[in-house]
């Protein structure tokens, strides 16, 4: 019978083992470098960190952290690995007609708007906004903020070039959107890239910012966030959405991602659903 256990006992042990070297590492990316990963979904982090020891044949997590303290371009590879990413042009489109339908009469009546996308990662969501907005008139007397942690994807975002081989499927979300013009109005392409149109940015401020580590930096009319909570742990998810909620001017809409929802937290009682699907609410006092 005990050698029918020792194996699970062995297992269990390997288990702390593994989530001290992770712990241990986390702790030392943000004595480093002031990022704060500690709380992110244990999950999503190990297969990053499994991920760079397969490229940078590393044996072990004790030796990513001994690389992480004595390597700064090896910590700046890191910080990009954990990262999220992953993002399209229109994603998910219906969340974008919803938006337009139920939120863009509100912001109608205001003299001025105030968006701001957390973690835009490269950009793609960021000009989706834009578009809709000229479209609807409003991208004059509005103001996108578009952060995100990594420094090297708002630099990309920036210059608002995305892959010409994805074009067609961000026209067809685009139309799904409700997009009103041809979707190659937009932008104007060479052999390898499309480059949307500069007047697209005149109205959008790129800069990092930290969803763990930093504090509200305006009052918002519209936060979007979509897809970027679910890397976070329960507890930090309650952390920012607590930013979010004290960002948001009365009366203001959280957007969230189809895989996330407010239902959970705290502080639902403090906004009303405005579409559940899309994961749209309004801030009530």
């Amino acid at each position: 019978m005990e050698q029918q256990f020792q194996p699970l006992e062995q297992n269990i042990q390997l288990n702390r083992h593994t989530n001290l070297e992770i712990d241990l590492l986390l702790e030392a990316i943000y004595r480093l470098s002031g990022y704060d990963f500690r709380q992110y979904n244990r999950s999503s982090i190990s297969r990053r960190i499994y991920n760079r020891m397969g490229i940078n044949n590393i044996s072990t997590i004790s030796r990513v952290q001994e690389k992480v303290i004595h390597d700064k371009e090896f910590l700046e590879q890191i910080l990009n690995d954990f990262s999220i990413n992953v993002t399209e042009m229109f994603r998910n489109p219906s969340f974008f007609k919803a938006f337009r339908e139920t939120v863009i009469p509100v912001l109608r009546e205001y003299p001025e708007i105030r968006i701001w996308h957390a973690g835009c990662a490269t950009g793609e969501e960021v000009y989706s906004m834009a578009i809709l907005l000229q479209e609807e008139g409003l991208i004059e007397r509005s103001v996108i903020y578009a952060t995100d942690m990594n420094e090297q994807v708002l630099e990309k975002a920036k210059k608002g070039a995305f892959p010409i081989h994805k074009m067609q499927a961000y026209t067809k979300n685009y139309m799904l959107a409700g997009g009103a013009h041809a979707f190659s109005e937009y932008y104007q392409t060479d052999y390898q890239y499309a480059y949307f149109h500069p007047t697209l940015l005149k109205n959008i401020i790129f800069a990092q910012h930290n969803l763990v580590t930093d504090h509200s930096f305006n009052e918002f009319h519209v936060v979007l966030c979509r897809n970027v909570l679910i890397y976070f742990s329960p507890k930090l998810q309650s952390q920012v959405h607590q930013l979010f909620y004290e960002s948001l001017s009365d009366k203001g809409f959280l957007c969230l991602g189809d895989k996330e929802t407010l239902r959970f937290e705290e502080v639902i009682s403090k906004y009303k659903e405005i579409s559940g699907n899309e994961r749209i609410y309004q801030k009530m006092y």
